[in-house]
C-alpha cells in the first residue's frame, strides 16, 4: 500500500515538473501580442475613428455631406441641397 501512495507521489510530482506558465504573447514579446491573423500588435488602448455625421455643421468646416464639407445648404424638393 506504501509502494503505491509513494509511487502516485512522485508521478504528480513529475507530471507538475513538465508542466511550464502559459505564455500569451505567442512568441511577440514584452506588451505584444497576436493579432487576428497571426500578427504581432501592441498592446494599448484601442483607438477610436470617429466619422462626421451626414447633415450636421461643424463649426470651422461646414457641412458634412458626400465625402467632403459644404459651406451652405437650403431646402430643395423635401430634402437639402449643399452647395
Amino acid at each position: 500500500m506504501l509502494k503505491k501512495i509513494l509511487f502516485a507521489a512522485i508521478a504528480a510530482g513529475v507530471t507538475l515538473a513538465g508542466v511550464t506558465a502559459a505564455d500569451a504573447s505567442g512568441g511577440c514579446g514584452y506588451y505584444f501580442h497576436r493579432g487576428p491573423y497571426g500578427g504581432c500588435r501592441p498592446n494599448g488602448p484601442a483607438v477610436v475613428v470617429v466619422v462626421p455625421a451626414v447633415g450636421v455643421y461643424y463649426p470651422g468646416h461646414g457641412y458634412w455631406y458626400g465625402g467632403r464639407y459644404w459651406w451652405h445648404r437650403y431646402r430643395w424638393g423635401g430634402g437639402w441641397r449643399y452647395r
